[in-house]
């Protein structure tokens, strides 16, 4: 899951900058790429590491079928390790996502006050494109993010296993909507 998150992060800032760059993308470098991936798999292990070393803990989730971090302990290792998730696995990637989408809107406007016409339609189609993804985004990851504070920081037994299994199902789903986004609102895939 974070590193679904991460990618999307990753991924939304080098459309950012392949679409701003001044050169000309190459296809045959795929270095950049390479360090993507690479960053990406790594920060994503240096947060979900911590768990197997003593900082919270791993254990059942939902109804028991799948494993996540302990939402239910309440001392403060677990509650400092949640917290931090959710900075830096939910909330950072976020701002990555709208900031490089939002960056890459703007950059779009200034190119469609040159070129009139065909600038308009491609600036609505990037704008509908971008503001599908920050929802889809959102509507993944918000709700499980939701179900961890409350189930971590609220009364104990709030949080039912079943409460907690679709939450669960649309954030382990989140890296499937992005591909289906892309290829119904871009037309040049």
């Amino acid at each position: 899951g974070i590193v679904s998150l991460i990618s999307l992060a990753v991924l939304s800032y080098e459309r950012y900058c392949t679409m701003t760059g001044t050169t000309k993308a190459d296809t045959t470098n795929y270095r950049k790429t390479w360090t993507g991936i690479v960053l990406s798999w790594t920060y994503s292990l240096a947060w979900t590491a911590p768990p197997l070393f003593g900082w919270s803990s791993y254990g059942p989730e939902g109804p028991g079928t799948t494993c996540s971090v302990n939402w239910h302990s309440k001392d403060a290792n677990n509650a400092s390790y949640i917290v931090c998730l959710f900075i830096f696995c939910l909330v950072i990637p976020f701002v990555i996502i709208v900031y490089s989408y939002g960056k890459l809107l703007c950059a779009v406007r200034q190119v469609s006050g040159i070129n009139k016409g065909m600038g308009r339609n491609r600036e609505r189609r990037i704008l509908i494109m971008v503001v599908v993804m920050v929802i889809c985004f959102l509507l993944c990851w918000l709700p499980y993010a939701t179900v961890a504070l409350i189930a971590t920081f609220g009364k104990p037994g709030l949080i039912t296993p079943a409460a907690s299994i679709i939450p669960s199902i649309l954030a382990k789903s989140s890296t499937v909507y992005n591909p289906i986004i892309y290829i119904f609102l871009n037309k040049q895939v």
